[in-house]
């Protein structure tokens, strides 16, 4: 038998993945289906079914309903509000969906034997000068709300599965990946502040002082296929099995480190931007860590491969651009 038909019988199950429409959640699903999973997708605002299902996952009639239907035996959840400026602007509304929808789902997952992947965040963590790599179980305290609620979100899931086993969070620092919108992605994004600094009177600022690990999505969600196959192997004692996993790339750079890269892909120059190193605005309304770097290490214990893509290499190729 061939690795990959060793794979397609470890996976021959029902996968319904979260947020399925957004960057980590397309990345995920099409793992999945090439994996051997019968696959389906939630969506809201962009939802196309069969393939994907609409559903509100701050209704609780829904999650139940989209459970009924597609009856899934694997649940990776990467619906959220990841914005932490949005999540600022309005905590209510940031906090039914990283909270209160995610304990309903991991709650009525676990009711019915579904085994549950919760997507965090490296926000959890402080990330104060000295501190970082930080381990999976190292105490959390959140800069601001975005990682208040997804380290709410965490407690939702572990508490829910308690008695079962059947949850699970990882834990991953900011993502970059294939994108239908460069806003999708805090790293895509930079693109477009790089094409503006092609005018030398732009007056762009980018933050060179928070460090930073882009990590692909392929490479998240073949993680996150590997760790449902490892947890698949194991379901006699789900109970002993880590609870908390991490994942990151080891490319430590900042954002404006990022755009150098990104025009040095593309052959452009950076003339209208400058590098801003002071840090957080101590009045500004979001608070953001200096270095929240994660340990990989829960995930080598399980023998789980954490290698990552180049980040260069992935955007010469994406971008279709050639060194000059």
């Amino acid at each position: 038998m061939t690795s990959t038909d060793s794979t397609t019988e470890k996976m021959s199950s029902v996968a319904l993945v979260t947020g399925a429409t957004g960057l980590l959640g397309r990345a995920v699903f099409n793992t999945f289906k090439h994996s051997g999973c019968f696959v389906v997708g939630q969506g809201f605002s962009r939802a196309t079914p069969p393939t994907i299902l609409k559903a509100d996952l701050e209704k609780i009639e829904d999650i139940k309903r989209i459970l009924d239907e597609v009856k899934p035996q694997i649940i990776v959840h990467c619906a959220a509000n990841r914005s932490p400026d949005l999540c600022e602007q309005n905590p209510e509304q940031a906090r039914r969906v990283n909270v209160e929808a995610t304990r309903t789902l991991a709650k009525e997952a676990s009711e019915r034997g579904a085994f549950l992947i919760y997507i965090s965040t490296d926000y959890v963590f402080p990330g104060k000068e000295g501190e970082a790599p930080y381990e999976a179980d190292a105490k959390t305290s959140p800069p601001n709300l975005y990682g208040e609620l997804k380290r709410d979100g965490e407690v939702a899931v572990l508490e829910a599965t308690k008695d079962t086993g059947l949850g699970l969070v990882l834990r991953v620092p900011v993502l970059y990946g294939t994108a239908q919108n460069n806003s999708e992605s805090a790293v895509n994004i930079l693109l477009d502040a790089v094409w503006k600094s092609q005018d030398e009177n732009a007056g762009v600022k980018m933050d060179d002082w928070a460090q930073r690990y882009p990590t692909n999505t392929e490479d998240v969600a073949r993680v996150v296929r590997d760790i449902v196959i490892r947890y698949i192997k194991e379901r006699t004692r789900l109970k002993e099995m880590p609870k908390i996993l991490q994942f990151s790339s080891e490319d430590r750079m900042t954002k404006y480190e990022i755009c150098e890269k990104l025009a040095e892909v593309l052959g452009l120059s950076m003339a209208g931007m400058t590098s801003n190193k002071q840090g957080n605005d101590p009045n500004g309304a979001v608070q953001r860590p200096y270095d929240t770097h994660l340990s990989t290490k829960s995930l080598k214990d399980l023998g789980i491969d954490v290698q990552t893509t180049d980040f260069v290499a992935w955007w010469r190729k994406h971008l279709g651009a050639y060194k000059k």
